[in-house]
């Protein structure tokens, strides 16, 4: 007997293919009716499903609930107000340059533009860089 004369005992036979239409698939795979049944179906997951993805936050976020301080610049200063005045939250929200509204946010006076007056600034974040130009202009920051 050589390699090439042996034969299988049984005869191949191909395991039924189900799930590629016709009448022995049935609904190939799909369950019954319904629009996940249909072809091209994508279903969008809702919102709530979207959320629950989303890592949880566990203990106190302090970042979840800080807001960014309103900027307001050296050189807006130098043309808003007058030499020796005091520059606070309620007289830049009187002057227009801070929002008004229910909740004040904390400012910050940055560097942007020149001063030259003499200024004394209560109550405000300031910056290295505007605090240098504040006290080389004779300014004070409380």
């Amino acid at each position: 007997m050589q390699l090439h004369e042996l034969r299988p005992t049984t005869p191949n036979k191909s395991k039924k293919r189900v799930g590629r239409g016709g009448k022995r698939g049935k609904t190939s795979g799909r369950g019954t009716k319904g629009q996940k049944a249909r072809a091209g179906h994508r279903i969008r997951p809702d919102i709530r499903e979207q959320l629950k993805k989303l890592p949880k936050l566990r203990g106190y976020q302090q970042k979840s609930i800080q807001t960014k301080p309103f900027a307001v610049n050296v050189g807006t200063l130098e043309r808003v107000f007058s030499a020796g005045e005091t520059v606070s939250l309620a007289t830049l929200s009187s002057h227009g340059l801070v929002r008004s509204g229910r909740k004040i946010l904390p400012v910050k006076i940055l560097s942007g533009g020149d001063i030259s007056k003499k200024l004394v600034i209560v109550g405000c974040a300031v910056s290295k860089a505007a605090r240098v130009k504040i006290e080389a202009a004779g300014g004070a920051i409380q």
